[in-house]
């Protein structure tokens, strides 16, 4: 019985002096297991995010609008990305200051974008108000044109010394070659165009246009339609003043009961827009960022326009006046910053000719009465600009308007030097 109680106590110690040896193997196993199991999500984890940096970067190439430096910034033309995955160095991404640079740096002009890329990306707009940089506001000229600016030297005087304080984009027939001198301020701000016609709702589609490239500047603050044979009645500074202190539209909806006015309404037309609603109005407006990114983004009124209003139906007179009355009335002047003479009657105001272009006549456009911002009080500054001037009235303006308008004359000849007007006149003839 003795014996078997020590061969026992033997057995056990035996087990117990196998265990601690085995200890240390079981430690060494469950850390081995551990680590593979860490190193195992770990590469999971490296794949994903490989994955997903692949395909983020992949997206942001293959379309030209995904990406914060190009939403905003139009591309050089044909020079549209690839589809292919780049191959981007990480040590050579652009830091968020860069990317702001190229946010805010003025867009290329000439694009290679089509209209549904250009309002797409024309309607966006930041719903913070307060712009985290310094920014000075400028006001976009949109000149609707069938070819040159014919009047440019008079413009030229208007724009000196203002640099940084306006842009300028032009719209003009796509068959003009550009073959006529430019002065220096227009050279270059031509916007992608299409062919238009007067009384067409493409002459809206023009418009749009304009709008939308000028809204790829985050700088342009007020948006002014003008034609080639627009010209200043004040000089840049008073402009200026009076557009930025503004805080109205200056969008010309009445109603008109005559065949010229509800007798072009569209009975289709309905439920969107009733008879009641149609307004009618001049084509020249004045207008606002919010106003005008809500005029690129309309799809609810544009296209019943587009569908209904054709013939004699003449958009351009209708679409603006109505859309605003509609929608945004309560901002609206009703009324435009730019003279036009219809005492004449017929399809088109009157044309002034050189003969015709005195001091008394400007002084007489300059001086009229009207409200400002909706105010009880009236102010003698109602319209900031004038039409129709023709291209041979360009002499006398150059003439008269240094004096009336007080613009600068001192350097008007070396302004000058680098548009040939007096041989444009020529080909006029």
């Amino acid at each position: 019985m003795k014996s078997q109680n020590n061969y026992t106590r033997t057995k056990l110690l035996n087990v117990q002096s196998q265990m601690v040896r085995l200890l240390p193997n079981l430690i060494l196993l469950g850390c081995g297991i551990t680590l593979g199991i860490i190193i195992s999500f770990y590469l999971q984890n490296r794949n994903f995010s490989f994955e997903f940096t692949r395909f983020s970067i992949s997206s942001s190439s293959s379309s030209p609008s995904s990406s914060s430096s190009r939403i905003f910034t139009p591309l050089p033309i044909f020079q549209r990305p690839q589809t292919e995955t780049p191959n981007i160095p990480a040590s050579k991404s652009k830091s968020n200051s860069s990317s702001m640079e190229e946010y805010l740096k003025p867009p290329v002009v000439m694009h290679d974008m089509d209209e549904d890329e250009l309002l797409w990306r024309a309607s966006m707009s930041p719903r913070i108000p307060d712009y985290p940089f310094q920014r000075v506001p400028k006001v976009a000229f949109l000149f609707l044109t069938k070819g040159p600016v014919h009047l440019a030297p008079l413009w030229e005087l208007f724009f000196k010394g203002h640099e940084g304080y306006y842009s300028i984009y032009v719209h003009s027939n796509p068959s003009y070659n550009g073959s006529d001198p430019e002065s220096k301020v227009f050279r270059g701000r031509r916007i992608p165009s299409k062919e238009v016609e007067w009384g067409n709702i493409n002459l809206m589609e023009a418009e749009q246009r304009l709008l939308a490239n000028a809204l790829l500047d985050i700088s342009n603050q007020r948006f002014v339609l003008l034609s080639e044979s627009c010209i200043p009645l004040f000089n840049f500074s008073t402009v200026y003043t009076y557009l930025m202190n503004s805080k109205q539209n200056y969008v010309m909806a009445f109603d008109d009961p005559s065949s010229v006015g509800r007798g072009r309404y569209r009975s289709r037309m309905l439920p969107q827009v009733s008879l009641r609603q149609w307004r009618k109005g001049s084509q020249w407006f004045e207008m606002d960022r919010n106003l005008a990114l809500e005029v690129v983004s309309d799809r609810v009124y544009f296209p019943i326009f587009q569908k209904y209003c054709n013939d004699d139906c003449y958009a351009d007179e209708h679409y603006l006046p109505t859309f605003v009355s509609i929608k945004f009335y309560e901002g609206n002047s009703n009324r435009s910053l730019t003279w036009v003479d219809w005492s004449k009657g017929g399809p088109h105001p009157t044309q002034f000719e050189s003969e015709e272009v005195t001091p008394e006549l400007l002084e007489r456009l300059r001086n009229n009465r009207c409200k400002y911002n909706g105010e009880d009080g009236e102010t003698n500054v109602c319209f900031l600009f004038a039409r129709k001037f023709s291209p041979f009235s360009l002499s006398k303006l150059l003439d008269v308007a240094p004096g009336v308008m007080h613009f600068s004359n001192a350097q008007l000849q070396e302004d000058l030097n680098d548009f040939d007007w007096s041989n444009t006149l020529r080909k006029l003839k």
